[in-house]
């Protein structure tokens, strides 16, 4: 048999004493439970019935606790999780059809009352066929509040600020309207006393809800467009070790891409060839290891740059990576070598925290004197800026990827680089645990 609840236990009732008396007329004190229990429900319930009940501090915080629960920011990953969106046409001729294949209830003799049976069942079906994905989107598309930093702006500088939760709001309205609109021609259907009358009303709440979805529809077609865009972002896995290529447009990240791993990024002499976060791996002593491209950075003030220039500094705030920093001083980028120095210091004082290799690309284009703008002057009165300008930073690798010089040494750097992040990593995560 099965145990009885823990509710209706004797032990756990509070109790109430009254007097009973023996067979010899002597009064003695009993413990009653369930008396007091049914006063003290009778009670409460008149107190919040006349509005005079106010929760204790403690009952406040326990309600507040039940209806808000914490909620733990995801790691990375969350664009792969996002349900499969169908193109609005297709939801809509779907819902169509299933919802005219919908029968009266068996059994109803009445024609009237059969039709208009018919065809408050149709109306309903419809409006759940068309509702029911909708709420599915809204619900599964994830809060933005709760994903990873890096996700996060990654949502924000692809798709603009706001679009994202704008876009969703519009789907929810569409479905609110949908449901209204539905339950309400049901509703009419239903009370229909014809056989005739019914057949209009559910024409008429057929071409109502066809109407609606048609016209705001482009909202579904924006989400699948958000969910194409959000689920093409390169996975990055945060116990993997990273190494990031950061450096000003058109100095040759993207072609040390290609020479470091898989990743085969397009490669064309003009700034900001690279449009969002290019992915590629590399294998070494049967380990993977990742590598990023990134977006070219020019010399102006963070407010100034645009939504590419701020997906590289995501990279390089949000996530643990090692840092491939590329130089060219052969004049062929574009951005002086002058203007390189000031976003190269600006970076390594920003990002100290950050393993670091410094690389000088196109090395085969180097001249024995160095580059000068003809805005710059020849002397800067900065030594180490005019040391910049022949030869890059301290401790800089010079390598050509046409000549293949220092190819074979930065790739061993590189090496170096991801054993050191691999123990960072394990060291973090061995803290964590403790």
């Amino acid at each position: 048999m099965k145990a009885p609840s823990s509710l209706f236990l004797k032990s756990h009732l509070p109790s109430s004493t009254l007097l009973f008396r023996t067979s010899n007329g002597i009064f003695y004190p009993k413990l009653h439970p369930i008396s007091f229990f049914c006063k003290a429900i009778q009670t409460n319930s008149y107190e919040i019935a006349n509005g005079s009940y106010h929760p204790s501090l403690q009952q406040t915080k326990e309600t507040n606790s039940m209806e808000k629960p914490s909620r733990k920011i995801e790691s990375i990953g969350a664009f792969q999780k996002l349900p499969v969106v169908m193109p609005s046409i297709d939801i809509l001729g779907s819902a169509l059809r299933k919802a005219k294949r919908v029968t009266p209830t068996k059994g109803i003799a009445n024609i009237a009352k059969r039709e208009k049976n018919k065809g408050a069942k149709q109306l309903d079906a419809l409006m759940k066929e068309l509702a029911v994905p909708l709420r599915t989107y809204v619900e599964n598309f994830p809060n933005k509040t709760y994903l990873h930093p890096y996700e996060r702006s990654l949502i924000e500088l692809t798709l603009g600020d706001g679009y994202y939760e704008k876009v969703l709001r519009n789907v929810d309205g569409l479905r609110k309207r949908i449901v209204s609109v539905g339950k309400e021609h049901a509703s009419h259907c239903a009370k229909s006393s014809t056989k005739r009358e019914a057949e209009e009303r559910l024409n008429e709440g057929l071409k109502k809800i066809e109407e609606i979805f048609a016209l705001e529809r482009k909202v579904v077609d924006d989400l699948l467009d958000i969910a194409k865009t959000l689920r093409a972002m390169p996975v990055i896995n945060l116990e993997t070790p990273t190494l990031c290529l950061v450096g000003a447009p058109n100095v040759g990240k993207s072609s040390l891409v290609h020479v470091l791993s898989t990743g085969k990024p397009e490669i064309c002499n003009y700034p900001f060839t690279t449009r969002g976060i290019l992915m590629g791996h590399i294998i070494l002593n049967y380990q993977k290891f990742q590598v990023t491209d990134t977006p070219g950075l020019l010399k102006r003030h963070d407010e100034d740059r645009n939504n590419l220039e701020k997906l590289t500094l995501a990279v390089l705030s949000h996530l643990p990576t090692a840092v491939l920093y590329v130089h060219d001083l052969s004049g062929e980028c574009g951005t002086s070598p002058s203007d390189q120095f000031s976003i190269y210091k600006e970076i390594r004082e920003r990002f100290t925290g950050h393993l670091w290799l410094d690389v000088v690309s196109k090395s085969d284009l180097l001249k024995t004197s160095p580059v000068i703008y003809a805005t710059e002057e020849p002397c800067s009165a900065q030594p180490e800026l005019d040391k910049y300008r022949i030869s890059g930073p301290n401790g800089s690798i010079n390598v050509s990827v046409k000549t293949q010089e220092g190819l074979h040494e930065m790739k061993h750097r590189v090496h170096e680089l991801f054993n050191l992040q691999m123990a960072k990593i394990k060291n973090i995560s061995n803290n964590q645990e403790k």
